[in-house]
């Protein structure tokens, strides 16, 4: 069933090209029409996405926090959590500064630059730390749940599960039905993700129907550099998962190609969550960790996108042939490592970014505006990288925990393992 899921999404993106040609090409009156109809299907996806996402967390979360004991314990895996984000982080905006500087994609830029007086319409403003701050905290539990917040969710589930833990006895009809929910949640999962072939094929031909493959043609330079840089932080990410957990790393990556392929061809990280919140499960991470760590990576770990800060930021610094010196790009890298991590929640996060760092080195903000045409092809490569960094980050916890336990012979489709312990977080996999 796996491979045969894995099939489908691959036959998807390729009917999905093949179809969006045809209609850029042989349909240029109505292109644009087709491709909102059919990106309708792909929209429904993602919504029906969004929709289990909150109460899976939640459950799984709770449920997780609940089983893992003391506070002290909590505390250990938040500080290394924490401690393996901020370090990919560097690493991931320490490569795209060196990548941007060794191929210089930006130097005798052929086409036309936007005047410096251009506004991107960008919310430029969406980052401070008191706004982040604020943010970390729900004003209402229910709002963060409708609004997908899921740091504000994470939030308030810690605060739950240990009050829960404070209370056993009163807690324990609560945390069987929190298990209960999480065990539902997985199933409606496995319904959701039967759509996504046809999502993926709708997201694909509508993208590739309203831009036509000859938009990339326009900045090939800059777009074969970001992505050579990925495969280079592929890479990385790759080794490193060997180096630390060994030789069975393999089989994770093959578990994770579903997620990578969801999230690469709807350009959506959240997309895959699901799949991806299996796939470790399957792999025998235990779902305390998992169920804990992942949501933390949706706002914290996100390599892909932090590769794209320094990359483009340089980049349009190229462009308009501004010169910077070694410490002023290092400067800019701090500023980054600080800034990518406020604005969890805000759409286009990384296009945002990026527009509140330009101003900061006197660097024009218009200049996203040669990117900003193409960003939905560049999101497809940070958003799959996303995936890779999250599910490493959270298998390598595990290790570090001890709770990286026997893989287990899953079908995508099912929901728990007939082997879970009673009363066991929903595992959908691991103890």
């Amino acid at each position: 069933m796996s491979n045969r899921f894995t099939q489908y999404i691959l036959v998807a993106m390729v009917l999905g090209i093949i179809m969006g040609s045809a209609i850029f090409n042989f349909l240029p009156d109505t292109r644009g029409d087709w491709a909102s109809s059919i990106n309708l299907v792909a929209v429904i996806f993602l919504r029906l996405i969004k929709m289990i996402i909150a109460p899976l967390v939640f459950a799984t979360l709770v449920g997780g926090i609940a089983h893992m004991g003391s506070g002290a314990r909590l505390g250990r895996i938040f500080a290394k959590t924490m401690g393996w984000f901020v370090s990919a982080s560097f690493v991931s905006l320490l490569l795209g500064l060196v990548m941007v500087n060794l191929l210089q994609p930006g130097a005798n830029f052929p086409g036309t630059l936007p005047d410096k007086a251009q506004s991107t319409g960008l919310p430029v403003s969406a980052f401070s730390i008191e706004k982040f701050l604020t943010h970390l905290i729900p004003t209402s539990i229910a709002d963060a749940m409708a609004q997908n917040e899921i740091l504000q969710i994470v939030i308030f589930a810690v605060f739950f599960s240990v009050a829960m833990g404070a209370l056993p006895e009163r807690s324990k009809q609560i945390l069987a039905l929190i298990d209960d929910l999480g065990h539902i949640m997985l199933k409606v999962t496995s319904y959701v993700m039967l759509f996504a072939p046809v999502a993926v094929w709708a997201a694909i031909t509508a993208t590739v129907a309203k831009n036509g493959l000859l938009v990339l043609w326009k900045l090939i330079v800059f777009m074969g550099g970001f992505y050579l840089s990925l495969f280079i932080l592929w890479g990385i990410l790759v080794m490193v998962g060997f180096a630390v957990i060994g030789p069975r790393y393999s089989h994770l990556l093959r578990l994770i190609r579903e997620p990578l392929m969801i999230a690469f061809s709807t350009a959506s990280s959240e997309a895959a969550y699901p799949k991806t919140l299996e796939g470790l499960n399957r792999f025998g991470a235990s779902s305390r960790i998992s169920s804990f760590v992942l949501p933390l990576g949706y706002s914290f770990n996100l390599d892909g996108t932090m590769m794209y800060c320094t990359f483009a930021s340089i980049f349009i610094a190229q462009t308009y042939h501004i010169e910077m010196s070694l410490s002023t790009q290092l400067a800019m890298l701090a500023t980054l490592m600080i800034t990518s991590k406020g604005v969890a929640g805000v759409p286009r996060a990384s296009l945002v970014v990026i527009a509140s760092t330009l101003s900061q080195f006197g660097i024009p903000e218009a200049g996203l505006l040669m990117i900003m045409g193409i960003d939905t092809f560049l999101d497809m490569g940070r958003s799959a990288t996303n995936v890779i960094g999250n599910s490493l980050a959270t298998s390598v916890v595990a290790k570090w925990e001890g709770e990286l336990g026997p893989e287990h012979a899953m079908g995508p489709s099912d929901a728990v393992p007939d082997d879970m312990v009673p009363g066991e977080v929903p595992a959908m996999a691991g103890h």
